[in-house]
């Protein structure tokens, strides 16, 4: 079933928000039109499940759509990313990338932090820095890569869990949606970026005891809006990430008459009672050799008889 994650009396605001397309059609459809518009998310997963793919989707169909777009690295280079990129055949013109990653002056001993720990100013300096690249594009949506750097920076629980509610606020009301990527590589089990931000996806990668890995995704949670719970198969190929819904039987409902559908058979149609109800499913059991096929055979006869052979 569909997540409902919004009460009842807040469903008429929620048919109104704006959603932010990921670029990504599968996707959509899983998030009922796409992230929300201006809030953070967070978008967690092991190194290898495709969450610097799904970015570069999101920023570029924002490039598309001409709007400002903003990717922060604190993790790869720029020339890392234009492969990924590049692999995908796609270009990064439009994405404005910004690197915070550390320079070759940082192996020189005399760079060498020996009074503060680095968490009292590489923190304060990677945050100036995102402010005020942000301050000055303006971006429509941004994303951080990855959380896990900001986190060893940070050196303690208390000042991340301050650090990224920091970040949180420093958005609220910049017309921006923010993808906070996450590899999980520093701690196991840190729900602190999970209880702040407005949504989390979560993305996977199983390596099957036969073939090849399998990728799937889930919405952890998405406040205010109904979304496709439950995994979600996907794949990365050349084009980027091919997402495929979960399939939910009550989406694909049809209407049909309440009656009973005949054999053609006078006889087996009285012992079934007029025939077999038409929406059931029957089993017929019996050795081999006593026409089981043969009865089936005569339903579907029948039924494209009487119905035609679209039906």
């Amino acid at each position: 079933m569909d997540k409902q994650s919004a009460p009842d009396e807040a469903r008429g605001a929620e048919a109104t928000q704006h959603r932010m397309t990921t670029g990504n059609e599968g996707l959509d459809k899983v998030l009922q039109g796409g992230f929300p518009a201006n809030r953070l998310y967070l978008v967690e997963g092991d190194p290898g499940t495709g969450k610097t793919t799904l970015a570069l989707q999101f920023l570029l169909e924002g490039a598309r759509r001409g709007e400002p777009v903003l990717y922060v690295t604190l993790s790869e280079t720029k020339e890392e990313l234009a492969d990924v990129a590049a692999s995908h055949g796609w270009s990064l013109d439009g994405v404005h990338i910004h690197e915070l990653v550390a320079s070759e002056e940082s192996l020189k001993s005399e760079t060498q932090y020996t009074i503060f720990h680095p968490s009292e100013v590489e923190l304060g300096e990677t945050t100036r820095a995102v402010i005020d690249e942000v301050e000055r594009l303006q971006p429509r949506r941004a994303v951080f890569d990855s959380l896990s750097e900001m986190r060893l920076l940070a050196h303690d629980a208390l000042r991340y869990r301050r650090q990224i509610l920091a970040l949180k606020q420093f958005f609220a009301g910049r017309q921006c949606t923010v993808l906070l990527l996450d590899d999980r590589t520093s701690t196991d089990g840190d729900l602190q970026v999970q209880s702040i931000a407005h949504g989390v996806l979560m993305l996977e990668q199983m390596a099957m005891d036969f073939g090849a890995e399998r990728r799937r995704l889930r919405v952890v949670k998405l406040r205010g809006s109904r979304y496709r719970g439950g995994f979600h198969d996907f794949n990365i190929q050349t084009g980027g990430l091919e997402v495929y819904p979960r399939l939910v039987a009550a989406d694909h409902r049809r209407a049909f008459a309440q009656e009973s559908v005949s054999s053609a058979v006078p006889e087996l149609d009285a012992l079934l009672g007029g025939g077999l109800d038409r929406g059931t499913s029957t089993l017929v059991m019996g050795p081999a050799g006593c026409g089981k096929s043969s009865v089936a055979a005569q339903f579907v006869a029948f039924l494209r008889r009487d119905v035609g052979c679209g039906g």
